[in-house]
């Protein structure tokens, strides 16, 4: 198998899951595109420990790990296979790399994981495993863990980080774009992205929270912007990037994902997957 491209995705919020809006049929499509990995393994902002674990559970659970949505959303089982050893390729990576990682063999996938593999993979027919997040990380170091990863794509392993491009929780909960007004920011800020992955800087992306417009406002806490760096340090070599459009919801969550990688532009260029 040839290598994998690398894929940071916005999840959103967990309603994404019954609403699937602009992004969900592009990620489905995305997902017939892209040769079929031997497993996708995963980095959420949703598992974040002091140093990295990596998931070994043959079966890993649907963990409902959110309050006050749609009572449908804790119905919804993804009852993927995990696979325990394509994850202990990931340990030892890490282990190599200097991260001093764990096994955990007993925690699920979250919503960070499983929303986004719902529309990737429906039939959850491809393996896959979390990578927790480390919880003290800055632009070089999330660069550096996407690195410590990216010789699992040669391994048939789909490296995504699942994030949100933009991610005010203070604004979401507050109703703001109730009425499908999209704010300023989060478009300007999104663009801002956009064309940092676009044009393949990889400076530039790596002080976006540092440069880019409104980007406190779009990021009060770095942990949603961190998977970002971490899909396209695990694939620098690859940048420019192709773009999944995915719009605003809620008026305030940017939806846009990005395939890091040549698999990921056969028929587009650097061009976006409308």
């Amino acid at each position: 198998m040839n290598r994998l491209p690398s894929f940071f995705v916005s999840h959103g919020a967990p309603s994404f899951a019954i609403e699937p809006g602009l992004a969900g049929p592009r990620l489905t499509a995305l997902g017939r595109e892209l040769p079929k990995p031997r497993a996708v393994l995963i980095v959420s902002p949703h598992w974040m420990t002091p140093r990295p674990q990596v998931g070994m559970v043959e079966r890993p659970g649907t963990i409902h790990d959110f309050g006050g949505f749609d009572p449908a959303l804790y119905e919804i089982d993804y009852p993927v296979h995990g696979h325990p050893q394509l994850a202990r390729r990931a340990l030892e990576r890490l282990q190599e790399a200097g991260w001093s990682p764990r096994p955990d063999e007993r925690r699920g996938l979250d919503h960070g994981a499983w929303v986004p593999m719902l529309y990737l993979y429906p039939e959850a027919d491809v393996p896959a495993f979390q990578v927790s997040l480390p919880s003290r990380l800055d632009a070089e170091s999330a660069w550096g863990f996407g690195q410590a990863l990216a010789p699992l794509a040669d391994d048939g392993v789909l490296i995504v980080g699942s994030g949100s491009l933009t991610h005010n929780l203070y604004e979401f909960r507050g109703g703001y774009g109730a009425h499908g007004h999209h704010e300023a920011y989060a478009v300007e800020f999104a663009a801002w992205v956009r064309d940092a992955v676009v044009s393949g800087d990889t400076t530039r992306l790596r002080q976006t929270l540092a440069l880019a417009p409104h980007a406190q406002r779009a990021h009060p806490t770095a942990e949603h912007f961190w998977p970002l760096l971490v899909a396209a340090g695990a694939a620098a070599a690859s940048l420019p990037a192709t773009v999944i459009e995915g719009g605003i919801t809620h008026g305030v969550l940017a939806m846009d994902s990005f395939v890091f990688g040549s698999a990921g532009r056969e028929g587009h260029g650097d061009k976006s997957i409308v």
